[in-house]
């Protein structure tokens, strides 16, 4: 199993005889915005450039999308991305969304079992406190993580845009999966704190998961994350994880077995 990492939460998995990509933010730097309502918003993203070409990033055989926050699935994304490429999307409001967007080979992942022999298993998440699902349950909608297992590959799980709720523990206590990826850049609402993982889940993964493989990503790429790669290699370093914790660079690929 392979993953390179592109930029914020967009890899690309090398699982089973198949590559597939995981929630494609493409545009170029400094294209969009930051995010209102969110720390940093002056900043533009995304705010540093893709590391492989467009051809190498879209030489893919699937698409998952967690949702279709900006910075997971972007306008870029929709003009550059093939219409009829496979793409899977966590429920039929998304569906719907890629539709108007002219996509035609759609599946949803939340219902389907398997993919080309791999099981494929639907988690939950929650993209910040209650509080601020209360106030602004709509604009953060429906977030679902990814469990890939194949019988010769090590189980894998992408936890997605979520902070440590009883959910994510209780999945990886009963899954158990050899990896798990976490988006851990700690982005912040202004005035409601996270919306993602930080530094500290990471302590968490590995109490919950001993001999897990951890694997960090959406990292320095949008305005409103506040923990740096380098942070995160300290802290692993400092609470003596870094043989389990990998934080790859933007390009870089990782094997993991």
């Amino acid at each position: 199993m392979k993953i390179t990492q592109i930029r914020n939460a967009t890899q690309i998995l090398e699982y089973a005889g198949k590559k597939i990509l995981i929630d494609p933010m493409l545009a170029d730097k400094d294209a969009y915005e930051g995010f209102q309502g969110t720390v940093h918003s002056e900043i533009r993203i995304p705010t540093v450039s893709l590391p492989l070409s467009m051809e190498i990033i879209l030489d893919v055989d699937a698409i998952f999308i967690t949702h279709t926050h900006p910075d997971h699935w972007d306008s870029a994304a929709v003009e550059k991305i093939p219409k009829e490429t496979l793409i899977f999307v966590q429920n039929k409001a998304d569906e719907e969304v890629l539709r108007s967007q002219d996509f035609t080979n759609l599946k949803i992942f939340t219902e389907i079992g398997e993919y080309e022999g791999i099981k494929i298993t639907p988690t939950k998440c929650q993209h910040g406190y209650d509080i601020l699902y209360s106030k602004f349950g709509d604009l953060l909608g429906e977030v679902h993580g990814i469990i890939f297992e194949h019988p010769g590959e090590p189980k894998i799980y992408f936890a997605s845009d979520t902070i440590w709720i009883p959910a994510v523990e209780e999945i990886m206590k009963k899954e158990k999966p050899d990896v798990v990826v976490l988006n851990c850049g700690w982005a912040h609402f202004l005035g409601f704190g996270p919306i993602i993982m930080g530094k500290e889940d990471i302590i968490k993964t590995h109490i919950t998961l001993p001999e897990a493989k951890i694997v960090a990503t959406h990292l320095e790429a949008v305005n409103h994350t506040l923990v740096t790669r380098d942070e995160l290699k300290k802290y692993a370093i400092d609470n003596k994880i870094d043989e389990f914790v990998f934080v790859p660079a933007d390009g870089e690929t990782i094997t993991l077995v």
